[in-house]
């Protein structure tokens, strides 16, 4: 392994690596690179989906590497997710297959169910990925949900890792109450939830919970709002980067503010999975365990909380895909 390589800590084996790449956002062209380089200078950990649409080029940039000797097939975390309109249990093997075939794997490390949104399916040869519109061609074209309980989706899941191509299974976008409900009838408890979590969206009872049942948790957009801002779902002035109480930590640290939301996510107990489509940024977004925060530093950022969500489904669905589809509240 080359000296630059940071060494990680190592976490439970029913916990994701502490830092990885998300695949949200990077274009396809440069998602074989992207996970090459990332592969290269350390990461361990690649967290993708069916709906970012890139499974295919992140497989690339995985076989690739795992030819070139950087890394072996052991020692990666593959996350991918069964997305919307896979729900009926119908469909969610052939929906695993499928982002296996494409990412060349022979197992996922984790399968998770991507938001508790059931959706009309839509044939693997009509569209892939489905995206949130049924049918493109309609007037008006919008998304079509159907009552697909998600205990019957679970029982789905679960049959996946009994026969051995998923290892952990779990959900993102839950809420407490979800969870609740979910263990109470899962024969295999959710091993890992993913939801936003950033200072603005601290989200300490779910945490809390998840740390109380066992469940790890990874922080999706741990940097906040930069991601949404060209999307139209976050001001520029929200940016977290540019707040004075983490420049100012940041300063003190000797550290980017980039490398202070990150750590502040990591010392909490989560994963975090920042998306960067900039090679140089990667390294940086790794080196994050060679400082930590104090308890003062940790406590004024978490003081930032304002329930300020970014990726809320009650907001964007019935704005850009025509249905009101609130999950939060």
């Amino acid at each position: 392994m080359p000296s630059a390589v940071p060494k990680l800590p190592v976490t439970p084996k029913s916990s994701p690596p502490a830092v990885g790449l998300g695949l949200w956002k990077i274009d396809r062209a440069d998602t074989a690179g992207m996970v090459e380089e990332a592969l290269r200078v350390g990461y361990r950990h690649l967290d993708s989906a069916c709906d970012y649409g890139n499974e295919v080029e992140a497989g690339v940039g995985i076989r690739s590497s795992l030819a070139a000797g950087v890394c072996r097939r052991e020692d990666l975390w593959v996350t991918s997710k069964l997305w919307n309109t896979y729900h009926d249990p119908r469909h969610v093997r052939a929906a695993a297959e499928r982002s296996l075939r494409d990412l060349g794997l022979d197992h996922l490390d984790l399968y998770l169910v991507h938001f508790p949104i059931a959706q009309r399916f839509v044939p693997f040869e009509e569209r892939y990925p489905p995206g949130w519109i049924h049918d493109p061609t309609a007037s008006p074209p919008r998304m079509e949900m159907v009552n697909v309980p998600l205990a019957e989706t679970w029982g789905a899941m679960e049959e996946l890792v009994w026969a051995g191509i998923v290892r952990r299974i779990g959900v993102c976008n839950s809420t407490t109450a979800l969870l609740r409900d979910l263990l109470a009838g899962a024969r295999i408890p959710p091993a890992v939830l993913q939801v936003e979590l950033h200072p603005l969206l601290a989200q300490e009872k779910l945490l809390r919970f998840c740390r109380e049942q066992g469940i790890a948790v990874t922080a999706f957009s741990p940097l906040g709002a930069p991601s949404y801002v060209p999307l139209g779902m976050a001001r520029p002035e929200e940016s977290l980067l540019d707040h004075p109480l983490i420049r100012d930590t940041a300063s003190a640290c000797g550290r980017t503010p980039a490398q202070v939301l990150l750590r502040w996510g990591i010392q909490r107990g989560t994963a975090v999975i920042p998306k960067t489509s900039r090679r140089e940024r990667l390294k940086e977004n790794l080196e994050l365990f060679s400082f930590t925060l104090t308890g003062p530093q940790m406590a004024a950022i978490s003081a930032l909380d304002r329930g300020q969500r970014f990726n809320d489904p009650g907001v964007f669905c019935e704005a850009a895909f025509g249905a009101f589809c609130p999950i939060y509240e």
